[in-house]
């Protein structure tokens, strides 16, 4: 592989060269700014062999760079090895960012090339800024795929569908007209959204067009007086042009976006967010206009589910839990007695959640990482790299599921046979950081950030912890991973509200041996008013049991014994009544209090 990208890396320097660019970087991202794109824009992972969802490319006449977090250190030096790509590990004092990198290799007067429709506004214009104080150019005309990627694929043409209102709760006319009152309270005219999931969301539409992901490429433009749907017209069906119709959205052609914007009346006053709004799309805007640059209101509203979604992923959360079960129950069955590998925990998976009603897919690929294939925290696993499963250790797996009134995310980490006390000491202080993000109660107002010590404390007091977030927002049938809420180190101005939907998946990882994560969703919830103010706390809506194999009671706390046991109980009392007598007997043992 190693060969195949240096040689790519060559056609990009040459294109270079006839540019006269001195370097061109390349986002992981489409003119959308999507986490997980459409293959048409995977332009990063082919120029590179990287397949990790976040990381940035960098190349110059005679040097490139990775730029990748944490999650993806491993995996990057496995996947860049044989390649003249260096890896860059952000968040490591030692490693420099891409600006300081660029200005170290540049000299005055050279030009860095960036593809204009699939990097953010607000990160084009700090980096313009950033290279100007130091004499260099960002040119944003180019996007040199077109020509180098000889298979490239075709953007999707798939066509889309309507989420019904008895999955959705609230139709796109409604939710609309809430849209048009949160402009009015900004002072707005209009708003331009280009994230898939958050036009799908408004609009109540699915598609197919991003793996793992039910979203359709398209822009929305939603004013005062309109609302509109750029999308191909090949995506369409009569049912669903009658569908926009009835809910007051007009239809434009995908391709017609720009042209659109840049004929806005004279004096609007549009509502975007500028690390959501693509660099040549955001300059479109023309300079009459007012932009009022915000974190997207829209996405806002669509974290904080309504009463239809929040049962919905109780009704997902039973299906998916029956699913597991029975996988569990084969797994149980199968390690020393079969020939199974990673592979096949992925199949198995797929299998018996195919069998679930309303299943639509995966909700992202799973990861099953056994033993030191578990310390990559998003590994991927191939044919090369699928490593035979044995009655020993530690087999780590992260999955979920895509159904049509909720998505799944679950990671649980089983001890296969012997482990050792180490392994079990890790297990447990994993486990009580879980319980302890789980238990909380916090103030309205609290922002993630200021929850996140609570899952990493344990792991702390031991000088260990994992460089991840704790959690991550979900979205209802759309995006696994969504915001604008998190539960990470970083700061995130967000505050945690009632309806939102969160992960919650503490872990650690020893490179090279084994790694550890339990991962539950849970729901923020109002849980009392004082006169100290409103508080809220979460409720776990994830069935499953959780493996006790590994736990050290002894390191537990006599209230964090009791939240577990109780989970159990409710994990055997939600899911018994869907199962056969063998599956309850299987899970009641599995349940049993500790």
């Amino acid at each position: 592989m190693g060969n195949i990208i240096n040689h790519r890396l060559s056609s990009l320097r040459r294109f270079l060269e006839e540019k006269d660019l001195h370097a061109f970087i390349i986002p992981s991202t489409d003119p959308h700014l999507s986490e997980y794109p459409a293959s048409h824009w995977a332009s990063r992972e082919w120029i590179s062999g990287f397949t990790g969802s976040a990381g940035t490319v960098v190349v110059t006449r005679d040097k490139a760079g990775l730029w990748t977090d944490s999650r993806y250190f491993l995996q990057a030096a496995q996947q860049l090895n044989g390649s003249d790509i260096e890896l860059f590990r952000e968040g490591l004092p030692t490693t420099p960012t891409i600006e300081e990198w660029l200005l170290s290799e540049l000299s005055d007067g050279n030009n860095v090339g960036i593809d204009g429709n699939v990097y953010a506004a607000q990160d084009a214009y700090q980096l313009t800024a950033r290279l100007n104080s130091k004499g260099l150019h960002l040119i944003s005309d180019y996007d040199p795929f077109d020509s180098i990627w000889n298979d490239r694929p075709h953007i999707p043409t798939n066509t889309i569908f309507e989420l019904p209102a008895k999955y959705s709760g609230i139709t796109a006319s409604e939710k609309i007209k809430s849209v048009r009152k949160v402009l009015k309270d900004n002072n707005a005219d209009s708003i331009l959204i280009s994230s898939l999931d958050t036009v799908a969301w408004l609009f109540n539409i699915r598609g197919n067009d991003v793996h793992c992901n039910p979203v359709a490429v398209c822009h929305a433009y939603v004013s005062i007086n309109e609302a509109i749907i750029f999308i191909n017209p090949k995506k369409l069906t009569e049912e669903i042009v009658r569908y926009f119709h009835e809910e007051g959205i007009s239809i434009a052609d995908y391709t017609k976006v720009s042209d659109y914007i840049q004929n806005i009346k004279e004096g609007t006053k549009v509502c975007l967010q500028g690390t959501k709004v693509s660099f040549s799309l955001y300059n479109k805007i023309p300079d009459s206009c007012r932009i009022t640059d915000i974190p997207s209101p829209v996405d806002l509203m669509k974290s904080i589910k309504n009463e239809t979604e929040i049962q919905g992923f109780h009704n997902a959360m039973e299906r998916d839990g029956a699913a597991l079960v029975r996988f569990f129950m084969w797994l149980e069955k199968a390690v020393g007695t079969e020939d199974i590998e990673e592979l096949t925990i992925v199949e198995k998976l797929v299998e018996y959640r195919s069998e679930q009603d309303l299943f639509v897919g995966e909700s992202f690929d799973t990861i099953a990482g056994y033993q030191a294939n578990g310390a990559i925290v998003h590994y991927h696993v191939t044919p090369e790299s699928s490593q035979k499963i044995k009655p020993e250790g530690f087999l780590l797996i992260d999955s979920g599921a895509q159904f049509f009134d909720g998505t799944t995310d679950i990671t649980r980490t089983v001890a296969l046979g012997e482990i050792s006390e180490q392994m079990k000491k890790d297990y447990t202080m994993v486990l009580k950081g879980h319980i302890s993000l789980a238990t909380c109660i916090f103030p309205q107002g609290t922002r993630g950030s200021q929850l996140d010590i609570l899952a990493r404390k344990a792991l702390w007091d031991n000088g260990l912890n994992y460089l991840h977030g704790t959690g991550h927002g979900i979205g209802h049938f759309l995006n696994v991973h969504e915001g604008p809420q998190s539960i990470r180190m970083n700061e995130n101005s967000t505050t945690l509200q009632p309806g939102m939907v969160t992960s919650n998946e503490p872990g650690l990882y020893r490179a090279n041996k084994y790694g550890i994560r339990i991962e539950n969703l849970i729901v923020t919830k109002e849980k009392c008013v004082t006169e100290f103010g409103a508080f809220y706390s979460f409720e776990t809506l994830t069935l499953c049991p959780i493996d006790t194999t590994p736990i050290v009671k002894e390191m537990l706390t006599a209230d964090e014994i009791s939240w577990f046991n109780n989970y159990h109980q409710y994990v055997y009392d939600r899911l018994s009544p869907n199962l056969t007598e063998d599956e309850k007997n299987w899970l009641k043992e599995k349940t049993k209090a500790i």
